[in-house]
């Protein structure tokens, strides 16, 4: 197998798991909406009941559960998006960052929130959003940077939903979400992908390297010259001494 086909084939693996996961959550959830409304069995029980025993469960199942179509279709969507993204740049700790936001929101929520079911995946896609903006900010870093830009400008409007605006809407999970999402963020900030290096930044480098060189030359240079100058000084100050050999001189 030639560079070419090794290349290929690793594009090909890195693109199936960039979409595996986020295409079977969201297929998970259908499939539990399909089967509420078919079997005729709300579940709106599996939520987040705040301080509640019986709504501790919904830490781990709220974000399965949707209150009727529209509402999961309009989650859908930015799930594909974001975790596809998460996906993509953080492929080794991507598992590790969906599910801490995940739970760290439905806990969070049944820490805090009102006295009252809250159901959605909209805390965990609130994590995403903010994850992957910030992220775009530490790492600088071209391609997650255009990917931030992205998001803001489809989900910018978002950030008006972890605000008390709408009673019906559970705004805690939105904001609890996005201080998860913030978190990870900087919890992983070495995780993923690198700083954008410039050409001009390796030219600097290079010059830099160049001008320390010639540096320690000079200095080795003005060392050398002060050992001769010093040498030269002390061969000065050394004052001759002459010998002399008498020799008696012999009878004819």
């Amino acid at each position: 197998m030639n560079e070419y086909q090794e290349a290929s084939k690793a594009e090909k693996s890195r693109i199936f798991h960039t979409f595996f996961f986020p295409v079977v959550f969201i297929f998970i959830l259908w499939l539990i909406k399909c089967c509420e409304v078919v079997f005729e069995y709300p579940l709106y029980n599996l939520g987040v009941y705040p301080r509640h025993v019986k709504g501790i469960v919904g830490v781990f199942t709220a974000p399965l559960i949707h209150s009727n179509f529209s509402h999961l279709f309009s989650n859908s969507i930015p799930l594909f998006v974001l975790g596809s993204g998460l996906f993509y740049y953080y492929r080794t700790v991507a598992y590790k960052i969906f599910f801490m936001i995940l739970f760290a929101t439905g806990f969070w929520v049944w820490v805090s929130a009102r006295p009252s079911y809250h159901i959605g995946a909209s805390g965990v896609v609130y994590g995403l959003a903010s994850f992957m903006f910030l992220s775009g900010v530490i790492k600088n870093n071209m391609s997650l940077s255009a990917f931030a830009l992205v998001v803001v400008f489809l989900y910018g409007n978002m950030i008006w939903g972890v605000l008390p605006v709408l009673p019906h809407i559970s705004w805690e999970s939105h904001l609890m979400g996005a201080i998860a999402g913030v978190l990870m963020a900087l919890y992983y900030k070495h995780e993923g992908p690198l700083k954008t290096t410039y050409a001009w930044e390796n030219e600097v480098d290079e010059d830099n390297a160049v001008v320390e060189q010639s540096i320690e030359i000079a200095e080795i240079t003005e060392q050398e010259e002060s050992f001769k100058n010093e040498a030269s000084e002390d061969n000065s100050n050394i004052t001759p001494v002459y010998k002399y050999t008498f020799k008696a001189k012999q009878e004819e």
